[in-house]
C-alpha cells in the first residue's frame, strides 16, 4: 500500500509539471505570436506610407527592414521587387493566399509551415494606391521546433520536481499510512483517525463485537462439550474420512491403554494397533457400520463403529467404546451359575427319580423300602434347602422388603451357636460364642441366616478337634462380628471368589462335604443389604477369620 500510494504520487507531481509545461509553452508560443503579427502588421503600414510619399526609391533605401522580407507584387502576380531575392527569379506569386485576400480586400495574411526546417513564415499582404500589393514576412520557429528546444530544460524541471515530490510523497505516505498502521483493533476509533475511515471502524468494531460474541459462545460451547464428554465413562473418537483423529475424550484413551497423549490429527492407529481395531475402522471407512470386542490391557472393550456418509461419500467416523470387562464377567458367572444351578438341581432329583423307579418296578425287598424312602427324603430336603437358598438369594440381589429393626447381634450368634451345636458335635468341633451386646437395624431373619452360613461353614471346614468361635464387639461406631476356626484355610488366590455361588474352593474335597454352594453369596448380598462389609483372613493353610463390619445403635 505504502509503495502504491508513494508511486501514485511521484507519477501525478510529474505528469502535473509536464502537462503544465506544455500549456505554458503553447500559451506563450500564441502570445509571441500574436506580437510579431502585431509589429509586422504596424511596420507594413509604415512602409506603405512612406512608399506612398517617395515613392519605389523609398523600397531601395530601405536596408532589410528589421528582418522582414520585403516584396512588391504586381496586380497579375508578377514579382516586381524583393528584398531578399532578385525578382527575375522569383515565381508569380498570384495564387498566394495572402496576395488574393490583399487583391480582394486590401489586406490578406497567411501563415505556411516549412517541414523541411521546421519553421513556420507568416506573411501580411496590404493593396497599394497604384493596385500592387506589399508583401511583409517574417520566419519563426514552430510550436514544436520551440518546445523541441526547451525539451532538454522541461526534462530537468521535470527529473527535479520528480525528485522532490519523491520525498514530498515519500512523507505524505508515511504520514498517511501511520495512523492506518498504528489502529488499535481493540478500540477502533481511539487515537488518530481519518473521518473519512470513520464508517469503516464502527463497521469493524461492530464485527468485533459479533465476532467475540460468537467465540464466546463457541467457546463455552467447546467447555461443556468438553466437560460432558471427559466425564463419560464411556469413551468416543471422531475420525475424519482420512482416519486421523480429530476429537476424543479421556475415557477412549483410558479404555485403549493409551498413556500419553498422541499428538494432533494423528492417525486413530497411534491410539490402537489391534487388528480388530484396524478392521473396525476400515470396515466402517467402507460405509459400513460395524461393532466387536477388542481386548485391551487386560480388559474387554466393546467398539462400535458409525461412518458419517454425507452425498453419498464417507466424512468421517465415529467410535464409541464402552468397557464391558465387568459386563463380559457377569456373563461368564450367569453361564457358569446356570451350569452350576442345573447340575446342583440335577443330582437331587436324579437320585429321587432312581430310587422312586425302583420301588415304582417292584425291585426292592419289602424290607429295604424305608431305607430306599429315606433317601428319597434327604435328596428332597437338599433339593428343598437349596430352592430356598435361591429364593433368598434372589430375594437378597433385589433387595429385600422386610422392614428392619434392632436386633442385639449377641444373641442372635448364640442363637445360631445353639442350632448348629448338634452339627458341630457330628462333625467334633468345639463351637463358642463371646464378646458384648451390640445392637444394630437390620432384618432379623437375614442376619440370623448370614451368622448361620458362616458358622456352619466354619464347622464343615474343620477338622476333627478343632474350634469355630464367633466373637462380637463394638468398634468405634460400628458392629464387628468375626468368626474364626482352625480349619484347613483359603489361599490367597481364591479368596477373592469364595463369594460366588456354587464356588468351593477345593472341589474335590468339598464335594464329599454337603450343602447347596450358597451360604457364603448370601453372605456377601446380606452385607450389602444391610450397608456391612466382609473380610476374610486366611494364611491359605490353617485356619480363616471371617470379619463382618455393619453399622451401630447407640
Amino acid at each position: 500500500m505504502r509503495r502504491r500510494i508513494f508511486l501514485l504520487s511521484a507519477l501525478l507531481a510529474g505528469l502535473s509539471v509536464l502537462v503544465t509545461a506544455i500549456f505554458i509553452s503553447w500559451a506563450g508560443y500564441d502570445d509571441f505570436f500574436e506580437g510579431i503579427q502585431h509589429e509586422v502588421e504596424a511596420e507594413a503600414g509604415y512602409i506603405c506610407a512612406g512608399y506612398a510619399l517617395a515613392g519605389e526609391g523609398y523600397l531601395d533605401a530601405l536596408d532589410h527592414p528589421i528582418g522582414h522580407r520585403l516584396t512588391v507584387i504586381a496586380p497579375d502576380g508578377t514579382v516586381l521587387h524583393d528584398s531578399a531575392e532578385k525578382p527575375e527569379r522569383m515565381d508569380n506569386h498570384l495564387s498566394r493566399p495572402e496576395v488574393q485576400g490583399a487583391l480582394a480586400g486590401g489586406v490578406g495574411e497567411s501563415t505556411r509551415y516549412s517541414d523541411t526546417i521546421r519553421e513556420q513564415t507568416y506573411y501580411y499582404a496590404v493593396l497599394l494606391e497604384d493596385g500592387s500589393v506589399l508583401r511583409l514576412s517574417t520566419t519563426t520557429a514552430s510550436i514544436f521546433a520551440a518546445m523541441g528546444q526547451l525539451l532538454w530544460m522541461a526534462a530537468l524541471i521535470v527529473l527535479l520536481v520528480l525528485g522532490a515530490a519523491a520525498i514530498v510523497a515519500s512523507r505524505m505516505t508515511l504520514r498517511i499510512v501511520r495512523p492506518i498502521n498504528s489502529l488499535d483493533l481493540e478500540h477502533p476509533e481511539h487515537g488518530e483517525v481519518y473521518d473519512e475511515l470513520l464508517p469503516l471502524l464502527r463497521r469493524i468494531r461492530e464485527q468485533r463485537g459479533k465476532i467475540d460474541s460468537q467465540m464466546a459462545a463457541l467457546d463455552q460451547g467447546r467447555r461443556e462439550f468438553a466437560a460432558i464428554t471427559d466425564h463419560m465413562r464411556e469413551g468416543f473418537l471422531v475420525l475424519d474420512r482420512m482416519g486421523a483423529v480429530l476429537s476424543y475424550n479421556k475415557s477412549a484413551l483410558s479404555l485403549l491403554g493409551v498413556h500419553t497423549v498422541p499428538p494432533a490429527v494423528s492417525n486413530a492407529l497411534a491410539f490402537n494397533r489391534s487388528e480388530g481395531f484396524r478392521a473396525l475402522v476400515q470396515s466402517a471407512l467402507g460405509e459400513k457400520t460395524d461393532q466387536r470386542i477388542v481386548a485391551v490391557a487386560g480388559r474387554q472393550c466393546q467398539i462400535f463403529a458409525s461412518p458419517v456418509v454425507e452425498s453419498g461419500a464417507v466424512r468421517g467416523i465415529v467410535l464409541l467404546l464402552l468397557d464391558v470387562t465387568e459386563q463380559q464377567g457377569r456373563e461368564a458367572l450367569r453361564r457358569e451359575f446356570t451350569a452350576n444351578v442345573s447340575h446342583e438341581l440335577k443330582t437331587p432329583l436324579t437320585a429321587i427319580s432312581g430310587y422312586a423307579e425302583i420301588m415304582a418296578n417292584g425291585l426292592t425287598k419289602p424290607e429295604d423300602v424305608p431305607g430306599f424312602a429315606g433317601k428319597i427324603y434327604a435328596e428332597a430336603g437338599r433339593l428343598i434347602a437349596l430352592v430356598s437358598d435361591l429364593m433368598l438369594l434372589s430375594g437378597l440381589e433385589e433387595g429385600s422388603r422386610l422392614e428392619k429393626e434392632p436386633v442385639e447381634l449377641l444373641s442372635l450368634a448364640r442363637a445360631a451357636a445353639l442350632r448348629l451345636a448338634s452339627e458341630a458335635d457330628t462333625y467334633g468341633v468345639a463351637l463358642s460364642v463371646s464378646g458384648e451386646a451390640v445392637v444394630v437395624q437390620g432384618i432379623p431373619s437375614v442376619l440370623d441366616e448370614m451368622i448361620g452360613n458362616l458358622t456352619e461353614n466354619g464347622i464343615k471346614y474343620t477338622p476333627q478337634g478343632g474350634r469355630v468361635s464367633i466373637h462380637v464387639t463394638r468398634q468405634d461406631s460400628g458392629a464387628v462380628l468375626t468368626v474364626t476356626d482352625n480349619g484347613i484355610g483359603i489361599p490367597k488366590a481364591e479368596q477373592g471368589r469364595i463369594f460366588e455361588r456354587f464356588y468351593r474352593v477345593d472341589k474335590s474335597h468339598s464335594r464329599a462335604i454337603p450343602g447347596t454352594g450358597l451360604g457364603l453369596s448370601i453372605v456377601k448380598h446380606g452385607a450389602a443389604l444391610h450397608g456391612g462389609t466382609i473380610e476374610v483372613e486366611s494364611d491359605g493353610v490353617s485356619g480363616t477369620r471371617v470379619i463382618l463390619r455393619m453399622a451401630a445403635e447407640g
